[in-house]
Protein backbone atom coordinates (compact mmCIF):
# COMPACT_ATOMS: atom_id res chain seq x y z
CA UNK A 1 0.00 0.00 0.00
CA UNK A 2 1.36 3.43 -0.89
CA UNK A 3 1.09 6.23 1.64
CA UNK A 4 1.66 9.96 1.41
CA UNK A 5 4.54 11.52 3.30
CA UNK A 6 2.25 12.85 5.99
CA UNK A 7 1.18 9.34 6.67
CA UNK A 8 2.87 6.91 8.79
CA UNK A 9 3.20 3.31 8.80
CA UNK A 10 0.05 2.93 10.82
CA UNK A 11 -0.46 0.29 13.40
CA UNK A 12 -3.71 -1.41 12.89
CA UNK A 13 -4.18 -3.42 15.82
CA UNK A 14 -2.77 -2.29 17.67
CA UNK A 15 -1.56 -0.61 15.26
CA UNK A 16 1.35 0.51 13.56
CA UNK A 17 3.23 -1.22 10.82
CA UNK A 18 6.55 -1.05 9.05
CA UNK A 19 4.75 -0.95 5.73
CA UNK A 20 5.91 -4.37 4.69
CA UNK A 21 4.01 -6.87 2.59
CA UNK A 22 4.49 -10.60 2.37
CA UNK A 23 4.75 -12.48 -0.90
CA UNK A 24 5.87 -16.10 -1.23
CA UNK A 25 6.60 -15.97 2.44
CA UNK A 26 9.11 -13.16 1.95
CA UNK A 27 8.30 -9.89 3.72
CA UNK A 28 9.38 -6.80 1.80
CA UNK A 29 9.24 -3.09 2.54
CA UNK A 30 7.21 -0.86 0.26
CA UNK A 31 7.84 2.88 0.06
CA UNK A 32 5.67 5.75 1.09
CA UNK A 33 4.82 8.22 -1.65
CA UNK A 34 7.76 10.51 -2.27
CA UNK A 35 9.94 8.65 0.23
CA UNK A 36 13.18 6.81 -0.37
CA UNK A 37 12.51 3.13 -1.01
CA UNK A 38 13.58 1.13 2.08
CA UNK A 39 15.43 -2.14 1.49
CA UNK A 40 13.35 -5.34 1.43
CA UNK A 41 12.65 -7.26 4.61
CA UNK A 42 13.06 -10.89 3.71
CA UNK A 43 12.31 -14.12 5.45
CA UNK A 44 13.84 -17.37 4.42
CA UNK A 45 12.86 -20.09 1.93
CA UNK A 46 14.75 -22.78 -0.19
CA UNK A 47 17.66 -25.15 -0.74
CA UNK A 48 19.06 -28.44 0.58
CA UNK A 49 22.46 -29.82 1.38
CA UNK A 50 23.87 -32.36 3.81
CA UNK A 51 25.85 -31.07 6.79
CA UNK A 52 29.59 -31.50 6.82
CA UNK A 53 30.94 -34.35 8.93
CA UNK A 54 32.23 -33.14 12.27
CA UNK A 55 35.81 -34.11 13.19
CA UNK A 56 36.27 -36.59 16.04
CA UNK A 57 37.69 -33.93 18.38
CA UNK A 58 36.36 -33.11 21.83
CA UNK A 59 35.47 -29.41 22.10
CA UNK A 60 36.76 -27.31 24.96
CA UNK A 61 34.19 -27.05 27.77
CA UNK A 62 32.30 -23.75 27.58
CA UNK A 63 33.37 -23.11 23.99
CA UNK A 64 31.09 -22.31 21.07
CA UNK A 65 32.05 -25.71 19.67
CA UNK A 66 30.72 -27.39 22.81
CA UNK A 67 27.56 -25.30 22.57
CA UNK A 68 27.07 -26.39 18.96
CA UNK A 69 27.35 -30.06 19.87
CA UNK A 70 24.93 -29.50 22.73
CA UNK A 71 22.10 -28.01 20.62
CA UNK A 72 22.60 -28.96 16.97
CA UNK A 73 20.84 -32.32 17.24
CA UNK A 74 17.66 -30.45 18.14
CA UNK A 75 17.72 -28.27 15.00
CA UNK A 76 16.00 -29.63 11.90
CA UNK A 77 15.72 -28.86 8.21
CA UNK A 78 12.20 -28.49 6.82
CA UNK A 79 11.34 -29.18 3.17
CA UNK A 80 8.03 -28.12 1.66
CA UNK A 81 6.60 -29.94 -1.36
CA UNK A 82 3.85 -28.65 -3.66
CA UNK A 83 0.29 -29.46 -2.70
CA UNK A 84 -0.99 -32.37 -4.77
CA UNK A 85 2.45 -32.85 -6.34
CA UNK A 86 3.91 -36.14 -7.52
CA UNK A 87 5.99 -38.17 -5.10
CA UNK A 88 9.16 -37.21 -6.96
CA UNK A 89 8.41 -33.46 -6.90
CA UNK A 90 11.22 -31.14 -5.88
CA UNK A 91 10.64 -29.03 -2.76
CA UNK A 92 9.24 -25.57 -3.37
CA UNK A 93 10.60 -24.10 -0.14
CA UNK A 94 12.92 -24.88 2.73
CA UNK A 95 13.39 -23.61 6.23
CA UNK A 96 14.56 -24.52 9.70
CA UNK A 97 12.95 -25.57 12.95
CA UNK A 98 13.74 -27.02 16.35
CA UNK A 99 12.40 -29.73 18.64
CA UNK A 100 10.62 -28.50 21.78
CA UNK A 101 9.45 -31.69 23.51
CA UNK A 102 9.70 -35.48 23.63
CA UNK A 103 6.31 -35.81 21.90
CA UNK A 104 7.81 -34.78 18.56
CA UNK A 105 6.57 -31.17 18.38
CA UNK A 106 8.70 -28.84 16.28
CA UNK A 107 8.53 -25.03 16.10
CA UNK A 108 9.14 -23.16 12.86
CA UNK A 109 7.78 -20.08 11.05
CA UNK A 110 4.29 -20.01 9.61
CA UNK A 111 5.59 -18.57 6.34
CA UNK A 112 7.88 -21.58 5.89
CA UNK A 113 4.94 -24.01 5.70
CA UNK A 114 2.14 -21.75 4.42
CA UNK A 115 2.12 -22.58 0.70
CA UNK A 116 2.90 -26.27 0.54
CA UNK A 117 1.51 -29.77 0.77
CA UNK A 118 3.74 -32.45 2.25
CA UNK A 119 6.17 -31.29 4.93
CA UNK A 120 9.41 -33.24 5.38
CA UNK A 121 11.59 -32.88 8.48
CA UNK A 122 15.26 -33.90 8.25
CA UNK A 123 17.23 -34.50 11.45
CA UNK A 124 21.01 -34.14 11.85
CA UNK A 125 21.13 -37.89 12.55
CA UNK A 126 19.95 -38.57 9.00
CA UNK A 127 16.44 -39.56 10.09
CA UNK A 128 13.69 -38.14 7.85
CA UNK A 129 9.96 -38.00 8.51
CA UNK A 130 6.82 -36.40 7.17
CA UNK A 131 5.28 -33.93 9.60
CA UNK A 132 1.71 -33.05 10.49
CA UNK A 133 0.85 -29.35 10.76
CA UNK A 134 -0.61 -28.89 14.26
CA UNK A 135 -1.34 -25.17 14.20
CA UNK A 136 -0.25 -21.78 12.87
CA UNK A 137 -0.25 -18.21 14.11
CA UNK A 138 -0.21 -15.49 11.44
CA UNK A 139 0.36 -12.73 13.99
CA UNK A 140 3.65 -14.04 15.36
CA UNK A 141 4.57 -16.04 12.22
CA UNK A 142 4.82 -19.27 14.21
CA UNK A 143 3.85 -22.82 13.30
CA UNK A 144 3.95 -26.10 15.19
CA UNK A 145 4.64 -29.43 13.47
CA UNK A 146 4.54 -32.97 14.85
CA UNK A 147 6.61 -35.94 13.73
CA UNK A 148 6.41 -39.63 14.63
CA UNK A 149 10.03 -40.75 15.09
CA UNK A 150 11.94 -42.82 17.65
CA UNK A 151 12.52 -41.03 20.94
CA UNK A 152 16.26 -41.32 20.39
CA UNK A 153 15.93 -39.02 17.36
CA UNK A 154 14.45 -36.17 19.39
CA UNK A 155 16.65 -33.67 21.22
CA UNK A 156 14.33 -31.02 22.71
CA UNK A 157 16.02 -27.66 23.17
CA UNK A 158 15.70 -25.65 26.38
CA UNK A 159 13.60 -22.51 26.16
CA UNK A 160 15.07 -19.42 27.80
CA UNK A 161 13.50 -16.19 29.04
CA UNK A 162 13.56 -13.32 26.56
CA UNK A 163 12.80 -10.86 29.38
CA UNK A 164 16.38 -11.43 30.53
CA UNK A 165 17.91 -10.67 27.13
CA UNK A 166 20.00 -7.50 26.89
CA UNK A 167 21.36 -5.54 23.96
CA UNK A 168 24.95 -6.67 23.48
CA UNK A 169 24.37 -10.27 24.59
CA UNK A 170 26.12 -12.87 22.44
CA UNK A 171 23.69 -14.99 20.43
CA UNK A 172 24.02 -17.94 18.07
CA UNK A 173 21.81 -18.87 15.11
CA UNK A 174 21.75 -22.47 13.86
CA UNK A 175 19.83 -23.39 10.75
CA UNK A 176 19.93 -24.19 7.08
CA UNK A 177 20.85 -21.09 5.04
CA UNK A 178 20.66 -21.91 1.35
CA UNK A 179 20.20 -25.55 2.39
CA UNK A 180 23.52 -25.76 4.20
CA UNK A 181 22.07 -27.62 7.17
CA UNK A 182 23.70 -27.35 10.55
CA UNK A 183 25.16 -23.91 9.86
CA UNK A 184 26.12 -21.89 12.94
CA UNK A 185 26.56 -18.12 12.98
CA UNK A 186 27.38 -15.83 15.89
CA UNK A 187 26.49 -12.23 16.68
CA UNK A 188 24.95 -10.03 19.33
CA UNK A 189 21.53 -8.74 20.24
CA UNK A 190 21.41 -5.45 18.34
CA UNK A 191 18.11 -4.10 19.68
CA UNK A 192 14.94 -5.13 21.49
CA UNK A 193 11.27 -4.28 21.08
CA UNK A 194 11.25 -3.93 17.29
CA UNK A 195 8.00 -4.25 15.34
CA UNK A 196 7.21 -6.00 12.06
CA UNK A 197 4.02 -6.39 10.09
CA UNK A 198 2.28 -9.69 10.71
CA UNK A 199 0.68 -11.84 8.03
CA UNK A 200 -2.74 -11.23 9.59
CA UNK A 201 -4.75 -8.50 7.88
CA UNK A 202 -6.76 -6.12 10.05
CA UNK A 203 -10.15 -4.71 9.02
CA UNK A 204 -9.54 -2.56 5.97
CA UNK A 205 -6.62 -4.69 4.81
CA UNK A 206 -3.77 -3.12 6.81
CA UNK A 207 -1.67 -5.83 8.48
CA UNK A 208 -1.67 -6.15 12.24
CA UNK A 209 1.64 -5.61 13.97
CA UNK A 210 3.99 -8.19 15.47
CA UNK A 211 5.87 -6.72 18.41
CA UNK A 212 8.65 -7.25 20.92
CA UNK A 213 10.93 -8.50 18.12
CA UNK A 214 14.62 -9.17 18.80
CA UNK A 215 17.07 -7.63 16.32
CA UNK A 216 20.43 -9.38 15.82
CA UNK A 217 23.49 -9.13 13.59
CA UNK A 218 24.08 -12.91 13.64
CA UNK A 219 24.08 -13.88 9.96
CA UNK A 220 20.59 -15.00 8.88
CA UNK A 221 19.93 -15.92 5.24
CA UNK A 222 17.24 -17.71 3.20
CA UNK A 223 16.76 -21.09 4.85
CA UNK A 224 17.32 -19.84 8.42
CA UNK A 225 13.65 -18.98 8.94
CA UNK A 226 12.15 -20.93 11.82
CA UNK A 227 15.48 -21.87 13.34
CA UNK A 228 16.53 -21.04 16.91
CA UNK A 229 18.38 -17.99 18.16
CA UNK A 230 20.35 -19.26 21.15
CA UNK A 231 22.18 -17.65 24.06
CA UNK A 232 25.56 -18.75 25.38
CA UNK A 233 23.91 -21.11 27.88
CA UNK A 234 22.32 -23.02 25.01
CA UNK A 235 18.81 -21.75 25.71
CA UNK A 236 16.55 -20.68 22.85
CA UNK A 237 15.69 -16.98 23.20
CA UNK A 238 14.05 -16.46 19.79
CA UNK A 239 12.86 -17.91 16.49
CA UNK A 240 14.65 -16.44 13.47
CA UNK A 241 12.06 -14.88 11.21
CA UNK A 242 13.32 -12.27 8.76
CA UNK A 243 16.14 -10.06 7.55
CA UNK A 244 16.29 -6.53 6.24
CA UNK A 245 18.51 -6.29 3.19
CA UNK A 246 19.11 -4.52 -0.10
CA UNK A 247 21.44 -7.20 -1.48
CA UNK A 248 20.67 -10.30 -3.55
CA UNK A 249 22.77 -13.04 -5.11
CA UNK A 250 22.95 -14.02 -8.79
CA UNK A 251 19.58 -15.79 -8.67
CA UNK A 252 17.81 -13.05 -6.72
CA UNK A 253 17.90 -14.57 -3.24
CA UNK A 254 18.25 -11.97 -0.48
CA UNK A 255 21.54 -11.82 1.40
CA UNK A 256 22.36 -11.09 5.01
CA UNK A 257 22.95 -7.42 5.81
CA UNK A 258 23.59 -7.70 9.53
CA UNK A 259 19.98 -6.83 10.41
CA UNK A 260 17.96 -9.88 11.33
CA UNK A 261 14.80 -10.33 13.37
CA UNK A 262 13.60 -13.09 15.71
CA UNK A 263 10.32 -13.77 17.49
CA UNK A 264 11.09 -13.66 21.24
CA UNK A 265 10.83 -16.97 23.06
CA UNK A 266 8.38 -15.64 25.65
CA UNK A 267 5.84 -15.16 22.86
CA UNK A 268 6.57 -18.74 21.78
CA UNK A 269 5.94 -19.85 25.38
CA UNK A 270 2.50 -18.19 25.31
CA UNK A 271 1.45 -19.15 21.80
CA UNK A 272 2.78 -22.67 21.15
CA UNK A 273 0.98 -24.55 24.00
CA UNK A 274 -2.31 -23.06 22.80
CA UNK A 275 -1.52 -24.01 19.19
CA UNK A 276 -0.84 -27.58 20.30
CA UNK A 277 -4.12 -27.66 22.21
CA UNK A 278 -6.44 -25.81 19.81
CA UNK A 279 -4.50 -25.01 16.62
CA UNK A 280 -5.22 -21.29 17.01
CA UNK A 281 -4.14 -18.39 19.24
CA UNK A 282 -6.07 -15.14 19.85
CA UNK A 283 -4.16 -11.89 20.36
CA UNK A 284 -5.59 -8.95 22.31
CA UNK A 285 -7.12 -6.23 20.17
CA UNK A 286 -7.48 -2.54 21.01
CA UNK A 287 -8.60 -1.17 17.65
CA UNK A 288 -6.42 1.87 17.08
CA UNK A 289 -3.89 3.01 14.56
CA UNK A 290 -0.79 4.76 15.84
CA UNK A 291 1.99 6.92 14.54
CA UNK A 292 4.99 4.81 13.59
CA UNK A 293 7.89 5.13 16.04
CA UNK A 294 10.31 6.05 13.25
CA UNK A 295 8.23 9.13 12.37
CA UNK A 296 8.43 10.59 15.88
CA UNK A 297 10.42 13.68 14.86
CA UNK A 298 10.40 17.37 15.81
CA UNK A 299 8.58 18.20 12.58
CA UNK A 300 5.91 15.64 13.40
CA UNK A 301 5.54 16.90 16.98
CA UNK A 302 5.18 20.47 15.70
CA UNK A 303 2.55 19.37 13.19
CA UNK A 304 0.60 17.66 15.97
CA UNK A 305 0.91 20.56 18.37
CA UNK A 306 2.86 18.48 20.89
CA UNK A 307 5.84 19.67 22.96
CA UNK A 308 9.32 18.67 21.84
CA UNK A 309 9.76 16.31 24.79
CA UNK A 310 6.46 14.46 24.24
CA UNK A 311 6.62 10.66 24.29
CA UNK A 312 3.96 8.00 23.89
CA UNK A 313 1.79 6.31 21.28
CA UNK A 314 -0.16 8.89 19.26
CA UNK A 315 -3.60 7.66 18.14
CA UNK A 316 -4.06 8.61 14.50
CA UNK A 317 -7.46 6.91 14.27
CA UNK A 318 -9.80 4.56 16.11
CA UNK A 319 -11.49 1.58 14.43
CA UNK A 320 -15.27 2.18 14.52
CA UNK A 321 -16.99 -0.19 16.92
CA UNK A 322 -13.71 -1.57 18.29
CA UNK A 323 -12.72 -1.74 21.96
CA UNK A 324 -10.99 1.66 21.97
CA UNK A 325 -13.93 3.30 20.21
CA UNK A 326 -16.39 1.80 22.71
CA UNK A 327 -14.23 3.05 25.59
CA UNK A 328 -13.99 6.61 24.26
CA UNK A 329 -10.39 6.75 23.00
CA UNK A 330 -10.05 9.67 20.59
CA UNK A 331 -8.26 9.40 17.25
CA UNK A 332 -6.98 12.26 15.14
CA UNK A 333 -8.84 11.30 11.96
CA UNK A 334 -10.69 8.75 9.85
CA UNK A 335 -9.11 5.32 9.39
CA UNK A 336 -10.44 5.20 5.83
CA UNK A 337 -8.72 8.48 4.91
CA UNK A 338 -5.69 8.56 7.19
CA UNK A 339 -3.43 11.55 7.48
CA UNK A 340 -1.25 13.31 10.01
CA UNK A 341 -3.43 15.73 11.95
CA UNK A 342 -3.70 16.94 15.54
CA UNK A 343 -6.42 16.15 18.04
CA UNK A 344 -5.69 12.51 18.78
CA UNK A 345 -5.02 11.03 22.21
CA UNK A 346 -1.39 10.52 23.21
CA UNK A 347 -1.15 7.25 25.18
CA UNK A 348 1.51 7.70 27.85
CA UNK A 349 0.92 4.61 30.02
CA UNK A 350 -0.87 1.26 30.09
CA UNK A 351 -1.85 -0.21 33.45
CA UNK A 352 0.57 2.24 35.04
CA UNK A 353 3.50 1.13 32.87
CA UNK A 354 5.11 4.00 30.93
CA UNK A 355 4.63 4.06 27.16
CA UNK A 356 7.44 5.98 25.49
CA UNK A 357 6.59 4.76 22.00
CA UNK A 358 4.06 2.54 20.29
CA UNK A 359 6.28 -0.56 20.50
CA UNK A 360 6.12 -0.33 24.34
CA UNK A 361 2.33 -0.46 24.20
CA UNK A 362 2.40 -3.38 21.79
CA UNK A 363 4.95 -5.36 23.85
CA UNK A 364 2.85 -4.99 27.00
CA UNK A 365 -0.34 -6.06 25.25
CA UNK A 366 1.24 -9.12 23.65
CA UNK A 367 3.12 -10.31 26.73
CA UNK A 368 0.85 -9.33 29.61
CA UNK A 369 -2.75 -9.37 28.40
CA UNK A 370 -5.36 -11.58 26.75
CA UNK A 371 -8.74 -11.01 25.09
CA UNK A 372 -11.35 -10.22 27.74
CA UNK A 373 -8.91 -8.40 30.02
CA UNK A 374 -9.60 -4.81 31.02
CA UNK A 375 -6.69 -2.40 30.69
CA UNK A 376 -6.23 1.21 31.76
CA UNK A 377 -4.84 3.60 29.16
CA UNK A 378 -3.45 6.88 30.49
CA UNK A 379 -3.78 9.49 27.75
CA UNK A 380 -2.96 13.13 27.24
CA UNK A 381 -5.89 14.91 25.58
CA UNK A 382 -5.89 18.66 24.98
CA UNK A 383 -3.18 19.03 27.60
CA UNK A 384 -5.14 17.11 30.24
CA UNK A 385 -4.24 13.66 31.60
CA UNK A 386 -7.04 11.12 31.88
CA UNK A 387 -7.47 7.34 32.38
CA UNK A 388 -9.63 5.27 30.05
CA UNK A 389 -10.75 1.69 30.77
CA UNK A 390 -10.66 -0.56 27.69
CA UNK A 391 -11.91 -4.17 27.51
CA UNK A 392 -9.77 -6.10 25.04
CA UNK A 393 -11.25 -8.28 22.31
CA UNK A 394 -9.60 -10.90 20.04
CA UNK A 395 -8.05 -9.57 16.86
CA UNK A 396 -10.73 -9.88 14.18
CA UNK A 397 -10.16 -12.16 11.19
Amino acid sequence: MRRNVWMVALAALLMSSLACTFGFGLPQFSPGSGATTPPPLTAAPLATSAPQTQPAVSPAPGSLSALYQQVNDGVVSILIFPAGGASDSLPIAQGSGFVIDADGHIVTNQHVVSDGGDIEVDFPSGEKAYATLVGTDLDSDLAVLKVDVPASTLTPLRLGDSNNVLVGDTVIAIGNPFGLSGTMTVGVVSALGRTLESEHAAPGGTPFTAGDIIQTDAAINPGNSGGPLIDVQGDVIGVNRAIRTDSTNAVGSPLNSGIGFAVPINIVRRVVPVLIQTGHYDYPYVGIQSLDDQLWTLKTLNALGLPSDATGAYVTCVTPGGPADQAGVKGAGDCQQPGLTGGGDLITAIDGQPVRQFSDLLSYLINETSPGDQITLTVLRDGQKMDIQVTLQPRPN
